[in-house]
């Protein structure tokens, strides 16, 4: 049988199951419609062959026969995951099942490999992921994931747009690595003999759109980070990034829950999820806490930026830390708390106020010398996000940037470079802004009860495959 260029398709799966539902046991509708799909599990009896297809929106039953089925035996001879096109009544059979009566069909693409075990699927996870377009097929709950991935994104872009940002688009190489605390990957332009850089965030060219007068901006797109691999890390990922002028880190925490309670009810219907058996609640709203109250709630201690030095240092060795002897206080309270802390908390809940040390774009907490007003949002015991009120004084930041430049040559990989145009920038005026960077593949995985990041990824980095 030749493979046609084309097959026109009238309905889907989904739209006869919803325009047939009516039809009773054993009724013909007089409707014929063309459907197309693969061919995904199917029985012989006799002269009838049952099959099921499968397209995008979901199964319908093919209902074949000798007697009105043209190339009966072809269709009898399918195999499992067979591309085919058919065309015929929609009928019910006397068991009631809303059917396809196949009058005519075609072979739009030959399935020459199989896609695992009809009732249970792909079962190899590294199958699963190294082969994610069989495993599209023979797992619901993986294409199911992926639809929801894209309608949250859908639905932030609209939720947005409706409150007045902008979406924008900012460049994705980078002369110069800045705007997270991240070791970058590095690459080389020919024509212009330099190195770019995968941007590790795009935060100090959104902030370049606010200082032009783009008062609401925001961006959904992916950044690169040189790190290792793990359940809940990708070397590339989705962001949200987002600046409000006249806004500041309490405005970004009623936002980062409006949005994501928000998104959970119009795509789930509920802020009541399961996540890793356990209950977790978005509903609003979240608890706000400073990050030192929490590491006494749950690591027992009270420390601050003048406990002692050495006393710090005591309690981080003890949790575990192995303390560099570069670390200040700042740092010391921030290890201390991924390390006791953090992964306890199961939110959501704000923990605010870092210490300055560890927050170098930041801006000056208005009553908490030493610290700056940075949230991150914390969701099962992971960070969804990253905000501040953005500091906007050049003379400060260009003091932040050298004293992380000074990090990066004493060895630090992600300690971030000196950016002289960013500081040009930012004399030309960047009113008071508030910034959240929203991870949205964490987003998903909580909202698809996916405890992998991989699983909420079409195509995640992987090992190389052994020969």
């Amino acid at each position: 049988m030749s493979i046609p260029y084309t097959f026109d398709v009238d309905s889907t799966a989904a739209s006869v199951a919803e325009r047939f539902a009516g039809l009773e046991a054993g009724g013909e509708s007089g409707a014929v419609v063309s459907v197309a799909g693969r061919v995904m599990l199917r029985r012989e009896m006799g002269k009838i062959v049952f099959a099921t297809l499968r397209d995008s929106s979901g199964p319908v039953q093919l209902f074949a026969g000798a007697e009105w089925t043209k190339e009966f035996a072809g269709f009898a001879d399918l195999s499992l995951g067979d591309w085919v096109g058919v065309t015929g009544e929609v009928v019910r059979t006397r068991r009631g099942e809303l059917s396809v009566k196949v009058a005519s069909w075609v072979l739009l693409a030959e399935a020459r490999r199989g896609f695992g075990d009809k009732w249970r699927g792909i079962t190899d996870v590294d199958l699963r992921y190294r082969q994610r377009y069989a495993d599209l097929w023979a797992n619901e709950d993986a294409r199911r994931t992926l639809l929801l991935r894209s309608r949250v994104i859908s639905w932030t872009r609209r939720w947005l747009e409706d409150r007045g940002f902008v979406e924008v688009e900012t460049p994705m190489l980078h002369p110069i690595p800045g705007g997270a605390l991240a070791r970058p990957f590095v690459t080389h332009h020919n024509a212009l003999d330099v190195e770019l850089y995968l941007r590790v965030a795009p935060e100090l060219y959104l902030k370049r759109l606010v200082v032009g007068g783009f008062e609401k901006v925001f961006e959904i797109g992916r950044v690169f980070r040189n790190e290792g691999l793990s359940t809940r890390h990708n070397p590339e990922f989705t962001m949200l990034e987002l600046y409000q002028a006249y806004a500041d880190y309490h405005d970004m925490m009623a936002l980062t829950e409006q949005l994501v309670s928000g998104v959970a009810i119009d795509l789930l219907g509920t802020t009541s999820l399961t996540y890793g058996g356990r209950a977790l609640s978005l509903q609003l709203p979240w608890r706000r806490a400073t990050m030192t109250e929490l590491i006494a709630e749950h690591a027992g201690v009270d420390v601050d930026l003048d406990t002692p030095l050495e006393e710090l240092r005591r309690v981080a060795a003890s949790a575990g830390v192995e303390p560099h002897p570069s670390w200040g206080p700042g740092k010391l309270i921030l290890e201390i708390y991924e390390k006791t802390t953090e992964a306890e908390l199961w939110g959501p809940v704000f923990v605010l106020d870092y210490p300055k040390e560890v927050s170098p774009l930041a801006r000056d907490h208005r009553s908490r010398p030493g610290y700056v007003e940075r949230f991150e949002p914390i969701v099962a015991g992971r960070e969804l996000g990253n905000a501040f009120s953005e500091l906007n004084d050049p003379a400060e930041q260009r003091l932040r940037f050298e004293e992380q430049a000074a990090e990066r040559a004493a060895g630090d990989e992600e300690a971030m470079v000196l950016d002289e145009d960013y500081l040009r920038a930012l004399e030309y005026g960047l009113p008071p802004t508030g910034g959240l960077g929203l991870g949205i593949d964490r987003l998903v995985m909580f909202l698809s009860g996916a405890e992998a990041i991989r699983d909420v990824i079409a195509f995640p980095t992987l090992r190389p495959e052994q020969p």
